[in-house]
């Protein structure tokens, strides 16, 4: 059976959408996993336990946003704090649900500089799961990280005196299913 040229044209353009549509799909994971590993745009890493204090201090600013869509008051209870490199240490964040139902939020999270997301390893966040309030519900939320050590030795951070760990909370839509 031969195939004739309009066939091939065809079957290549099937194969170039189905590609295509995978790519697709897999790009946001893709993209995930991309930025953990060089830190882009100031994403941090997990970790599971901090390497130890090599005494240098770092300082570490805390930041909190929530969407306009949100009715939560969100903010940490430091502003700031100096730690040492290396060592684990703990931050708390607050956030009142103000509506008169149950709502639910989610945190995305950045580090600035950009170059000290790598660096920057959080053991335990909040940002890790959706979090539900209930009307007038008041909860502490930590997180727990440490600073690379590693840090040290990169010529691009070397004169990174503080860090900035922001978060922004956006509603769950509860009507769509989450993947």
């Amino acid at each position: 059976m031969k195939v004739t040229r309009t066939t091939r044209t065809a079957l290549f353009a099937v194969l170039g959408i189905c590609f295509m549509t995978g790519l697709a799909f897999a790009s946001v994971p893709l993209y995930r996993l991309f930025c953990q590993a060089t830190g882009l745009n100031g994403t941090t890493n997990r970790g599971t336990a901090a390497p130890g204090g090599v005494h240098h201090a770092i300082r570490i600013n805390f930041d909190a946003n929530t969407s306009p869509k949100l009715p939560w008051r969100f903010t940490p209870e430091k502003e700031d704090e100096t730690v040492d490199v290396g060592a684990r240490d703990m931050a708390f964040f607050t956030a009142t649900n103000r509506a008169a139902v149950p709502v639910t939020g989610t945190a995305t999270y950045n580090v600035t500089p950009a170059q000290a997301g790598k660096y920057f390893t959080k053991i335990q966040c909040f940002c890790f799961t959706q979090q539900t309030l209930k009307p007038g519900e008041t909860v502490r939320m930590p997180v727990i990280f440490f600073v690379d050590p590693k840090i040290l030795d990169d010529p691009d951070t070397k004169d990174v005196e503080t860090i900035t760990l922001s978060y922004t909370f956006y509603p769950v839509d509860s009507d769509k299913p989450t993947s």
